[in-house]
């Protein structure tokens, strides 16, 4: 009897670590298996892969979809996770980052074009509209994306002869990104029906693109985009710190100065990685301006963020499509822009009739929008009060737009006024005096302080002739001096 109780006691124990191996079996292959699935998952999202003919094949499969803002946005939020660089391998063709960042990259992307070369003219208006102190503040970034290896060798000569003190202080760089690393650019998507050739341009330079933007990362705290056929205003450096720190505490995602394609868009550079990503995803979707759009848009900046007067000018005659005649300009630039106005805080209001949103806050803006209303009678107004008593040295105001240059004040004048009465508001002031009137639907008057006595707390616009035509008062523009003894 002990023998069997022993036997069977046993054999108990030999069952009980038969499902103990067993249990230890099942957890091991179930560990396996989610190990398995985590790492298919990072494989999926890990940036690095980039460069694996796998990783191709996932963005050639995920830009065969038209791309739609609304149907991506849970993707994009998806890829809100990518903050770090792609990793491709860039040849420094001149020069070489600085180990301490800047306040501003300037990026620029460069091919061999079929007639005219404007690069090296377009970096001298860099270097020659900046001054001393902003020339320690900026880092200039040309992408020679070319695959001609004898145009880049030649290119990389002029410029490092032109240029070698820049190279020198760290402040011109130029790189190169071997095709090898490019995704497929023949037998793209033919969207839109464009031609093969023009898909096949217009994807690679989307690619062009994103390598830029990547690299350009780390180098400063903005970035600016530009292309390689652009003049630059006088101390365009000052004129955007000035719209920086006057957008300080407020979202924006891209701030434009310039009406044109992409030029003159700025990033905050901790945004470039996604930018590249999402060029990279879509590459053969649509031109670049067009997918800028769809990145602003997905990142909450629905309305154009853009400055005027322009800081940056289309230069080129030829396009490098092909050598194509591209006549295009901005003609809100201008080549002294630095200047540009103060606009200090003031509460807005008119007596006349507006137009659907086009309210009076829109046109004292310095973001491309402008007030709108209908036909105004004599003795309507459109009054600023000012919330502290200020000096000023020059105003301007223009009126109608492009495509409705009737709608412009044809008889009105321009008043500065004093001692402010009545509630928060209502508030106005007692006394105006005149400092001339409009001329074909504009005015400008310089050296204000010194034709004006006194500390100015209201300005208004006054229509002294009723009119039929409507009133767009496109901007208005305050320049101020010294702040007045309180």
């Amino acid at each position: 009897v002990k023998l069997l109780y022993a036997f069977f006691h046993v054999r108990h124990n030999l069952k009980y670590f038969d499902k103990m191996r067993c249990l230890r079996k099942r957890s091991a292959v179930s560990f396996l298996g989610v190990l398995v699935i985590c790492l298919l998952f990072m494989n999926l999202y890990i940036e690095d892969g980039y460069v694996l003919e796998g990783d191709k094949q996932l963005i050639r499969e995920t830009a065969t979809h038209q791309l739609n803002p609304e149907r991506y946005v849970h993707t994009f939020k998806d890829l809100s996770n990518f903050s770090g660089s792609i990793n491709i391998s860039y040849r420094y063709l001149a020069g070489t980052p600085l180990p301490r960042k800047r306040y501003l990259t300037i990026g620029l992307s460069s091919v061999k074009r079929k007639k005219g070369n404007y690069l090296l003219e377009t970096i001298k208006s860099i270097f020659d509209q900046s001054s001393y102190e902003e020339l320690k503040e900026i880092a200039v970034v040309v992408q020679l994306a070319d695959f001609d290896s004898s145009w880049c060798e030649g290119m990389v000569q002029d410029i490092s002869q032109k240029f070698a003190h820049h190279i020198i202080a760290g402040r011109l760089i130029v790189i190169h990104v071997p095709e090898e690393y490019y995704p497929v650019l023949e037998g793209l998507k033919r969207n839109y029906n464009d031609p093969e050739d023009r898909v096949k341009f217009r994807s690679k330079q989307n690619v062009d693109y994103a390598f830029l933007l990547n690299f350009c990362a780390n180098l400063s705290e903005y970035y600016v985009m530009l292309e390689d056929d652009v003049r630059c205003s006088k101390n365009f450096l000052t004129a955007v710190k000035k719209v920086i720190t006057s957008r300080e505490g407020s979202y924006w995602v891209t701030l434009e100065f310039s009406k044109l394609g992409y030029i003159g868009k700025l990033y905050h550079s901790h945004d470039l990685p996604r930018l590249a990503h999402f060029l990279l995803m879509f590459y053969q979707e649509m031109p670049c301006d067009w997918l800028l759009i769809h990145f602003r848009g997905l990142l909450a900046q629905k309305e154009v963020i853009r400055f005027k007067p322009s800081l940056f000018q289309h230069m080129g005659y030829y396009s490098s499509y092909k050598g194509a005649e591209n006549k295009l300009k901005d003609d809100d630039f201008e080549e002294e822009s630095f200047d540009i106005p103060d606009n200090p805080p003031a509460n807005l209001h008119t007596n006349m009739n507006v137009f659907e949103n086009y309210e009076a806050s829109k046109a004292y803006s310095s973001i491309d929008e402008y007030f709108w209303g209908k036909a105004p009678s004599t003795g309507d107004f459109y009054g600023i009060v000012f919330e502290k008593p200020i000096k000023i040295s020059k105003i301007k105001v223009v009126t109608g737009t492009e495509d409705r240059q009737n709608d412009i004040l044809h008889h009105g004048a321009l008043e500065v006024g004093e001692k402010i009465v009545g509630s928060k508001k209502g508030r106005q002031c007692t006394t105006y005096l005149r400092l001339g009137e409009f001329k074909n639907g504009n005015f400008e008057i310089t050296d204000v302080e010194n034709k004006v006595l006194f500390d100015i707390n209201c300005m208004r616009i006054l229509v002294t002739k009723s009119q039929k035509e409507w009133l767009i008062i496109r901007s208005i523009s305050v320049w101020t001096s010294q702040t007045p003894n309180q």
